[in-house]
C-alpha cells in the first residue's frame, strides 16, 4: 500500500513524540511491503510563530491532500495569554472543522504489567476495556460567545443531525465490541441534553436493536468510572462532557502519556493524536512519553488505511515493551530505571514482528 501521512509536530513534546511515531510507522512499512510518505507542516502556537495564524493554508493544504494525519500537540506557556486574539487551539478546532472530523475516538484500556501505574486499587482499575466517543464539532467549545466587562456568555447548542452521525459512529462500533453504549448527558438539567438522549434512543432502537443503550448523568458517570470502570464498553458523550470525563479515564491507565485518540469523519481520512498536551516544562529533554502518540499511530493504520493486522502489530509491540518494563519516567516505578523517548520508540520497533 502507498499513502500519505501529513505530520504536525506542534509544539513542546509534540514533535519529539510524533518522531518516535513515525519511526516506528516506517518499521511497519518496511516490515509488511508498503510505502509511507510523510510531509511535515506547521500547527498551534510554532504556526503561529512563523505565520501569524495556527493553521497556515499551506497546512490545510498538505492535510486535505493526504490519507491521515498524525499530530503531537499545541500550546504552551508562550501563547497562553486568555485574552489572545489568536491561539494555538484556534488551529487544532479549525482543522477538525475543515476536515470533517465529528467523532474523537478515545480507548482506554488497563495492561495487567501496568496496574501499579494508576493510583487506583488494581483490583477496580484490573480488566477495565473502555471506548470513549466523543463528538466534536458541537457543544459550548463551537457556540456563540460574547463578553463585556461584567458578563460573559459561552452558547452549548447541538441539532439532531449532529447528534445523529455520533450515535450511529458509536453504535457501528458498540457492535464490534460488547453491544453496550452509556450515553453521558446532564439532561436533568440541559435542553441539549434532553435532545442529545431523545435521539440516541432513536438511532440506536431504529438502526441498532442488539445494542444496549443506557443514560448517564455526566457526574454520576464520572464517579463511577473510578468506582467500576470494568462496567463501561461504549461511552458516547458530547463535547465538553468527553474532553473532561477522558482526562479523568487516563489515570484508570496511569498516565495521559498512554492514551491515543482518533478523529474520524465520515469517509476514511482522519486525525490521530495523544490525548495528552505539550508538556512544555519537559519539551526538549527527550523523556516525553511516546507510547500513547505510538498507539495513535495503531488507530491511523487500522482506521484510516485498513491495515488491522499492522495495527494490531503495533499494539501487541507497545504492550510487549511495557510488560517487559520499558517505562519512561511518567510510569516508572520508585524503584525502576526510567528510558527516554528514542529508547521507547526503539522498544516498540524491536518487537514489530510480521503476523503477530
Amino acid at each position: 500500500m502507498k499513502a500519505r501521512i501529513t505530520v504536525l509536530g506542534g509544539d513542546g513534546i509534540g514533535p519529539e513524540v510524533t518522531a518516535e511515531a513515525v519511526r516506528v510507522l516506517q518499521a511497519v512499512a518496511g516490515t509488511y511491503g508498503h510505502e509511507f510518505d510523510f510531509a511535515e507542516a506547521l500547527i498551534g502556537g510554532a504556526a503561529i510563530d512563523a505565520s501569524g495564524s495556527p493553521l497556515p493554508p499551506r497546512t490545510i493544504d498538505a492535510c486535505r491532500s493526504c490519507e491521515a494525519v498524525l499530530l503531537g500537540a499545541v500550546g504552551g506557556p508562550k501563547w497562553s495569554d486568555p485574552n489572545a486574539r489568536v491561539r494555538p487551539e484556534q488551529g487544532l478546532l479549525e482543522l477538525r472543522r475543515t476536515l470533517g472530523l465529528f467523532a474523537n475516538l478515545r480507548p482506554v484500556k488497563t495492561l495487567e504489567s501496568m496496574l501499579d501505574a494508576s493510583p487506583l486499587r488494581p483490583e477496580v482499575v484490573s480488566g477495565t476495556d473502555i471506548l470513549v466517543v466523543r463528538e466534536l464539532t458541537g457543544g459550548i467549545y463551537f457556540g456563540r460567545k460574547s463578553r463585556t466587562a461584567h458578563e460573559a456568555e459561552d452558547v452549548c447548542s447541538y441539532t439532531s443531525e449532529e447528534i445523529e452521525r455520533v450515535t450511529r459512529m458509536a453504535g457501528r462500533l458498540a457492535m464490534g465490541r460488547r453491544r453496550r453504549i452509556v450515553s453521558v448527558d446532564k439532561a436533568n438539567v440541559l435542553e441539549t441534553s434532553r435532545l442529545w438522549r431523545s435521539v440516541a434512543e432513536r438511532v440506536i432502537g431504529d438502526e441498532f436493536p442488539d445494542v444496549e443503550l443506557e443514560h448517564m448523568l455526566v457526574d454520576a458517570a464520572a464517579m463511577h468510572l473510578l468506582r467500576r470502570p470494568t462496567s463501561f464498553d461504549v461511552l458516547l458523550t458530547e463535547n465538553m462532557f468527553g474532553d473532561i470525563l477522558t482526562d479523568e479515564a487516563s489515570m484508570l491507565v496511569g498516565s495521559l502519556g498512554l492514551l491515543p485518540s482518533a478523529s474520524l469523519g465520515e469517509g476514511t481520512a482522519g486525525l490521530y493524536e495523544p490525548i495528552h498536551g505539550s508538556a512544555p516544562d519537559i519539551a526538549g529533554r527527550g523523556i516525553a512519553n511516546p507510547y500513547g502518540t505510538i498507539l495513535s499511530a495503531a488507530m491511523l493504520l487500522r482506521h484510516s488505511l485498513g491495515l488491522e493486522a499492522e495495527a494490531r502489530a503495533v499494539e501487541g509491540a507497545v504492550t510487549k515493551a511495557l510488560s517487559d518494563g520499558v517505562r519512561t519516567a511518567d510510569i516508572a516505578t520508585p524503584e525502576g530505571v526510567s528510558v527516554g523517548s528514542r529508547a521507547a520508540g526503539d522498544a516498540v520497533i524491536s518487537r514489530i514482528f510480521k503476523g503477530t
